[in-house]
Parts: structure tokens; C-alpha cells; sequence
């Protein structure tokens, strides 16, 4: 597809082949599939980082994929013949936008077969590199995939990791470009990489390999995607627990493991917060593998804190007295002051920006993408502790009053010392109101409809959102809205969002989240 309007930024082979070009640093994808080296760009390209890992790993999948490909030729048939028709309909239809430009990229790939495509689309999607300051996402994917399709064969026992990212893969890009002919051998894919978990968890060497651990974060990854979870818990925590207390501090011992450990904790206690599960690892132990100089880090051992205290107040003995009331008023306090210093320690490139937008009203932006998501993790746990403050305060009340049998006979004349552990109720609210608000002020950037100045991204602008920070933003989103205080215009947006997230990038959960709010609301 040729790029239309100022000269084409894509690299020269991909200009030449009249196909739109993802402009990846060093390397264009488009030409490692194609299978000829990138003979680069233009002085002023717009480059991407990205690993250079995916090229071993396109050649080994290609030897690995006509060996596989040989036992289901049939069923993949019938998939690749609807496949192409779904291709011929988009190519025909030229009035879509944006969307639609990166389906005419990936179908116009003739000469590649669908889980390479899969693959390319899902490493760009899916695995963001880290910077200096903080960490990416799934950056560890790509280097250990093609690590182990280059040491183990299709049918080994301990190939779990090729199975769970080729079933997400295919799944991606079976719900992004819908595609429904894909979902059925990414569900093949997925039952092989469960059965391939077994029996790597079965044995002792490969159940600490990186690899097996890696296994689990892409099935739990693909559950979301698919919109498989039961109900709204993950199936796949219990793997979290029991790898978590198998590795231990050697998860932490190089980049890999502790990135992996990082996704594993903040799955846990996204369960524990928003869904009230119990605890599937040792909290306390994970504590002390944090690295606090990291914001990211430093909020997990904030939000850990308040994971400790929910868990303390279900194991209290029912019904709590007074003064566990106030010690759990107190220690919820404590986390709030917590969460309100961490934004006062961050550094300054992580601090939003406030714009106007082109309609007048007041936006957040961000110095990526990525920061919005963690900056929207911290309001909806602020939000937890607010609603927790104002449900403990009342009940806190409601004791106080039961503990007055005789204040018919107390001399109203005399006014009644002030709890020391009184809230102020108002300030509790607004605090509510003021998190949900910047919440959906933030979201125009975080889904890359305007750029960091507040001004309307165009279709083909290189600031856009991948589906990784999508993924990030659905439980704030989620939570912000079913335990929030938004107004209607602002349950509208979330909801759209929502909707939006699940429909455009392919993340069913978005849409099982939208649903159960509307379950709720019912």
C-alpha cells in the first residue's frame, strides 16, 4: 500500500514492494518476513526501537512452522482460503481509516503465513522495550520465544512457551482484524501450551526456567484477550502462586525475572484490590524484592500495603469493636498519605501536563503513553482507600451510637469531644470526584487521540497507542467507574472506552468488564 500525501517515511524495500512500511529501528518487520535485509530509510525516517531478536526468531519460525504445518494442512486450509477472502473485502472497501490501513499491511503479506503475520503484529502490540527510567512490557517475550525455537523441536515436552505465544498471537490478530477463521487454531495452540505447562511444571528442571514462567504470563494474557476468564478471575493466578514461591529471590536475579515478577504481582493484587480475591502469594516476600527508586515499583509497595490491610480486615473476627475500626481508619490513612507522596517524588518527566483541548475543556498528557496508565492506576487505587475510609467511618459511627444506651440522659447542653478518628466525609468525596475526573481528562492522550500538546492526532501521525497500554488501562477504567463517582457524561465516556478497547484492539475483557458493570448497574 502506498503511502499517500507527503514523501513516504517507510524504508526503501518497502517502497519498492508499494506496502505500508511499521518503520521499525533497526529493522523494518515487514522485510525480515519478507526475508531480505532492510536497506534502511530515508535521513529524516521516524524510527521505532525494537528488538533485533525478531529476525532469528522469523527464521526459525519458518523452519519450525512448515514442520508443524505438515499435520494440520487441512483444517489451516480451510482457515487460509476464508482468510483471503476477508483479505480481498478489505482491500476492496478503501473508505476506512487508520484501522484499516494496518489490515491492508497485514493481509497484503502474501508470502508469509499466518502465525508469522501473528507473530509480527503481537511482538508490535504487545512488547513495549524499557527505557532508562522504568520497565516495558513483555520486552522478554521476543528474545527467550526465539531462544527456545532454536534449541527444542515442535513436539518437545518443555516447548510450552512456543505454543502460549503463537495461541496469543494468532488470538490477537484473530479478534483485532476479525478474523474468526484464526480463533480455532489459537485455541489449539492454547490446549497444547497448557498441556506443555504440565509437564513442564511436572519436572523440576524445566518448572524454573524462565521460559515456563514466561508460559504463564502469555496464557493469562490470552485469557484476557479471549475473554475466557471465569467470570472476572484469572485461572492462571494459581500458576502466579505456586512459580512465585518456587523461584523465589532468583526471579529477581537478572531483567527477565523480575519484569515477570512484576506483571505476576500486580495480576495478583489487581484481583485482591478490585475483585476481593484472597491472597496467592507471599505478599510480604515480594515486598522485599521491589526496587523503590522505580515509580512503578514504588506504587506496587503502596497498593501491597493496602492488600495487607483488606486482608486483615477479612480475617478480623466479625463484628469488629472499636478500636479495630479506628486502627484500620488509621492504617487506611497511612496508605493515602502514602499514595498522595509518591506523586511528589516523581521525577519531572513523569508529572502530567495541563492542555486545552481544540473544544476548550482541560486535558492530561504525558510524556508517553505508558505514564498515563500507571498515573490512572494510582487515582483508582487512591479512589479504593477513599471508599474505604468513608465505609469504615460509618460503621465506626454506627458503633459509637450502639454504645449509647442512655444519651436520652446526657445533658445535651454539653457538646461531645471529637473523635480523634473522625473523617472529613466531604473531603473523602471530593477526593473521589477529583481522581475520576483527571481519570477522563487523561483518557483523549492515553488512547492517542491527541498528542502531548492536546492537538488531534492525525491517522497516520507515529503517536499511537498499542494494544499493551489498551490492556492497562481497562481495571482503572473499570474500577473508576463501578466504584467511583462519576457523573453521567463521565460513565458514558468510560463505557465507550471500554467498548472501544475491546472492539478496536481485540481485548474481550474490555467488553467483560463493560458488561459487568452493566450487570451491576441492573
Amino acid at each position: 500500500m502506498v503511502y499517500g500525501g507527503k514523501p513516504s517515511t517507510g524504508c526503501y524495500l518497502c517502497r519498492k514492494r508499494k506496502i505500508k512500511c511499521d518503520e521499525a529501528h533497526p529493522e523494518c518487520r515487514n522485510c525480515i518476513i519478507y526475508g531480505r535485509p532492510c536497506p534502511g530509510y530515508r535521513p529524516d525516517a521516524l524510527f521505532r526501537n525494537e528488538t533485533r531478536k525478531v529476525e532469528r526468531l522469523m527464521k526459525s519460525s519458518a523452519s519450525v512452522n512448515s514442520h508443524s504445518n505438515t499435520g494440520s494442512e487441512d483444517s489451516s486450509s480451510t482457515s487460509d482460503s476464508s482468510l483471503s477472502a476477508v483479505s480481498h473485502r478489505r482491500r476492496a472497501g478503501s473508505h476506512a481509516k487508520h484501522h484499516d490501513k494496518a489490515a491492508l499491511t497485514l493481509y497484503s503479506l502474501t508470502d508469509s503465513s499466518w502465525e508469522q503475520r501473528a507473530l509480527c503484529y503481537f511482538f508490535d502490540q504487545y512488547t513495549i522495550k524499557a527505557d532508562s527510567e522504568d520497565g516495558g512490557h513483555l520486552e522478554y517475550v521476543p528474545p527467550l520465544y526465539a531462544r527456545e525455537l532454536g534449541r527444542q523441536s515442535s513436539e518437545s515436552p518443555s516447548s510450552c512457551l512456543r505454543w502460549a505465544v503463537e495461541a496469543t498471537a494468532l488470538m490477537t490478530l484473530a479478534n483485532s482484524k476479525y478474523a474468526p477463521p484464526l480463533m480455532n487454531k489459537a485455541r489449539r495452540g492454547y490446549g497444547r501450551a497448557l498441556r506443555g505447562l504440565q509437564e513442564a511444571l511436572a519436572s523440576p528442571t524445566n518448572a524454573v526456567k524462565d521460559e515456563t514462567f514466561a508460559s504463564v504470563v502469555l496464557l493469562s494474557l490470552y485469557e484476557d484477550i479471549s475473554g475466557e476468564r471465569n467470570g472476572l478471575f484469572s485461572s492462571h493466578t494459581a500458576g502466579f502462586e505456586f512459580l512465585t514461591k518456587l523461584r523465589g529471590n532468583t526471579l529477581v536475579d537478572h531483567p527477565h525475572g523480575r519484569d515477570m515478577l512484576i506483571f505476576a504481582y500486580a495480576h495478583t493484587y489487581i484481583e485482591i484490590l478490585a475483585l476481593g480475591d484472597k491472597p496467592h502469594v507471599d505478599i510480604d516476600c515480594v515486598l522485599g524484592m521491589l526496587d523503590i527508586s522505580k515509580p512503578t515499583e514504588r506504587l506496587l509497595l503502596t497498593a501491597s500495603k493496602l492488600c495487607q490491610l483488606f486482608l486483615r480486615m477479612r480475617a478480623s473476627p466479625k463484628p469488629p469493636d472499636q478500636a479495630t475500626i479506628e486502627s484500620w481508619i488509621t492504617a487506611g490513612c497511612e496508605c493515602d498519605i502514602e499514595l498522595s507522596q509518591w506523586t511528589e517524588t516523581l521525577p519531572d518527566r513523569w508529572l502530567p501536563l495541563e492542555v486545552y483541548s481544540a473544544q476548550g475543556g482541560t486535558l492530561l498528557t504525558y510524556n508517553r503513553i505508558t505514564n498515563a496508565v500507571v498515573w490512572n492506576y494510582y487515582r483508582a487505587v487512591r479512589v479504593m482507600v477513599q471508599q474505604l475510609l468513608l465505609s469504615l467511618n460509618a460503621t465506626l459511627t454506627s458503633i459509637k451510637a450502639a454504645n449509647k444506651p442512655f444519651s436520652s440522659l446526657r445533658d445535651t447542653s454539653i457538646p461531645e469531644p471529637e473523635s480523634e478518628t473522625a473523617l472529613d466525609e466531604p473531603a473523602l468525596k471530593a477526593t473521589i470526584r477529583e481522581m475520576t475526573t483527571d481519570v477522563c481528562r487523561s483518557i483523549p492522550f492515553a488512547l492517542a487521540d491527541v498528542d502531548s500538546l492536546g492537538r488531534p492526532n492525525k491517522s497516520d501521525s507515529p503517536w499511537q497507542m498499542r494494544a499493551a497500554q489498551g490492556y492497562g488501562l481497562l481495571w482503572p477504567l473499570w474500577y473508576i467507574l463501578s466504584a467511583g463517582m462519576p457523573t453521567s457524561a463521565q460513565t458514558d465516556l468510560i463505557r465507550t472506552v471500554l467498548s472501544r478497547l475491546g472492539s478496536t484492539l481485540g481485548i474481550k475483557l474490555a467488553l467483560m468488564l463493560a458488561g459487568e458493570v452493566e450487570r451491576r448497574a441492573g
